[in-house]
């Protein structure tokens, strides 16, 4: 009677830790209003860098330097804060990268994703994160035309970045081989090129959107052409109004906002 009486105490007590953990949310102040932002646990490196960074004023007086309607608005970059209208932003961090944290298909590009930015494959192929930029998903509704489009789009893409990385060290004889008009010459290299980069062509799945993403992407939208290449580590939970107000705003051609949009940041719950 009394192991069953420890046993019902134990599960009780159990329940009670689980009902009182507390998610992690962000506060964004704007000029446009506050988005609030739950952290996901499962990207802890992310995380945790965002709240130490929150906490410790790093992003205050910072602006959304980055503003795409349909796609999404950036932020984070501490040499915007003050910024002049000229100044061009988006290169700023606090000195550090982050280990990208890919939890692909779980975390994806819907509406209202937190993601981090980060440089091009081309100079990080191993898609380590900005240590502090970061964009929200406003993104756009498809059709499952446009996502099956998507989905050939993404495999060719890859394939081509394959052929790119093959062809470099031969940069200098191929435009050796056009400027001497050699198509003999140029097209056996190609050919030498194609058959070293053919295993790991070989090698690369079709992208496939999930059925279950397929019907955000249809109904609510996102930004699915970034999935699996981002680090998507939080949601918006309040104030997606405001991302579309941000998003709607005239902006340079540098998809800087003509209008300042300065924000601040508070770690509400913990």
């Amino acid at each position: 009677m009394k192991r069953i009486l420890f046993s019902v105490a134990m599960v009780a007590m159990a329940q009670m830790l689980v009902f009182c953990q507390k998610q992690t949310y962000v506060e964004i102040e704007t000029t446009y209003g506050n988005i609030d932002i739950q952290l996901y646990d499962a990207t802890p490196g992310h995380r945790d860098n965002f709240l130490k960074l929150a906490e410790e004023g790093f992003y205050d007086g910072t602006l959304f330097h980055r503003v795409i309607s349909e796609f999404m608005i950036q932020g984070g970059d501490p040499n915007s804060k003050g910024a002049s209208p000229e100044a061009r932003l988006g290169d700023g961090g606090p000195g550090y990268q982050l280990e990208a944290e890919i939890v692909y298909p779980k975390f994806f590009h819907k509406r209202g994703a937190l993601s981090a930015a980060r440089q091009g494959d081309q100079v990080n192929p191993e898609k380590k994160s900005s240590g502090s930029q970061f964009y929200l998903v406003q993104g756009k509704v498809f059709t499952e035309e446009e996502l099956n489009q998507l989905e050939k789009m993404r495999g060719e893409r890859q394939r081509q970045q394959i052929m790119m990385k093959y062809a470099t060290p031969y940069r200098n004889d191929l435009a050796g081989f056009q400027q001497a008009n050699d198509r003999a010459g140029f097209e056996a290299l190609m050919k030498q090129i194609e058959q070293e980069a053919a295993p790991e062509m070989e090698a690369v799945e079709d992208f496939v959107i999930p059925e279950d993403h397929r019907q955000v992407y249809t109904t609510v939208g996102g930004v699915p052409h970034l999935d699996g290449d981002y680090t998507v580590f939080g949601e918006v939970v309040k104030g997606m109004e405001v991302i579309d107000s941000i998003a709607a705003l005239e902006v340079n051609n540098m998809d800087r906002p003509l209008e300042d949009v300065v924000l601040k940041m508070k770690v509400v719950k913990k």
